[in-house]
């Protein structure tokens, strides 16, 4: 508790209303185009059997990228491999992961970094929202594991590849969700075991982890070449929180989704954050969209991301 209390007196300070008028108008905004053609690039994508992640592994691979997905279902991959091959003529292969698992976490990373191929892009859409606390296999709350632990544990095990590459973005696909977590991180509590549960708080704290991890991964990429940047994908219809129950499936399917945009919208804002040349040496930086903002105070706490960092480390098991 006293971690939290010195944290409000901390943040309150900082909080810009601006920020807020910012982010409401830049969510109504249409992200900028890349026309860049990627021809023979090497794209990774997570969770790409659906929504998001569907639409900009086609939107990559029409402009010609060959694509590596990682996804939990074998034959919904299969499908999207035979798609992208059918209607690009691109290369597809696809492994097989559930990322509640750190073991077999551990194995993406591990087989990423020993590719023998420039990995391009990297993109962290695999994620998922729940209002009920769940656990995982390894004790681990599960917005956490799979929202932030799984893709710092990834990102973790193949940034000596990407560095001695000399070039690729890292993008993860995070959320104006973050600021949930209005008064930050409990680094005493990250398992909800000393307070009462709340989805949307779990869900803005593992978006905030996330953003405070693109610290310290962009300290270790500077000058190498590699670039590391987060982004809103926008108020878009997706099958996020369809394990929840039946009144927060009510409410997402006749509220949200009722304004919610096309998830083609936010696969050309990925692809212009992972071709565009004005964005070639840009890293550190959360978009919302294609538009840069300025993150809440929370995510911004280099104190908190260096200790979440060494926490991450062990929880991870990168030791």
């Amino acid at each position: 508790m006293e971690q939290n209390r010195n944290q409000i007196l901390k943040y309150w300070p900082q909080y810009k209303w601006s920020n807020i008028i910012a982010m409401i108008k830049n969510n109504m905004a249409m992200p900028e185009i890349s026309n860049n053609y990627f021809k023979n690039r090497f794209v990774v994508i997570t969770g790409a059997t659906s929504g998001i992640g569907y639409y900009s592994a086609r939107k990559y691979a029409s402009a010609g990228a060959n694509i590596l997905t990682i996804n939990k279902n074998e034959e919904k991959s299969q499908n999207l491999c035979q798609e992208l091959k059918r209607d690009f003529g691109v290369e597809c292969n696809y492994m097989i992961a559930d990322f509640s698992k750190l073991d077999e976490v551990h194995k993406v990373g591990e087989s990423l970094a020993s590719l023998n191929q420039t990995i391009d892009v990297l993109l962290h859409n695999a994620g998922l929202y729940l209002s009920k606390k769940n656990l995982t296999v390894d004790g681990l709350e599960m917005n956490f594991a799979v929202n932030y632990l799984a893709p710092f544990v990834i990102t973790y095990l193949v940034s000596e590849k990407m560095k001695s590459q000399g070039n690729g973005r890292i993008i993860f696909v995070g959320s104006e969700g973050y600021r949930f977590a209005v008064w930050g991180l409990r680094l005493d509590d990250l398992n909800w075991e000393k307070r009462r549960y709340s989805g949307l708080r779990a869900y803005g704290s593992s978006k905030t982890a996330q953003l405070l991890s693109m610290i310290i991964f962009n300290d270790g990429f500077r000058g190498s070449g590699v670039t590391i940047n987060a982004m809103h994908p926008g108020m878009v219809k997706t099958k996020t929180g369809r394990d929840n129950g039946i009144i927060y499936r009510w409410y997402k399917r006749n509220l949200i989704d009722r304004f919610s945009r096309s998830p083609e919208v936010s696969a050309e804002a990925i692809y212009y954050l992972g071709t565009s040349e004005k964005l070639g040496e840009i890293s550190g930086k959360f978009f919302n969209q294609t538009t840069e903002e300025e993150l809440a105070p929370p995510a911004q706490d280099r104190e908190i991301a260096e200790q979440l960092w060494e926490m991450s480390i062990n929880i991870g098991r990168l030791q």
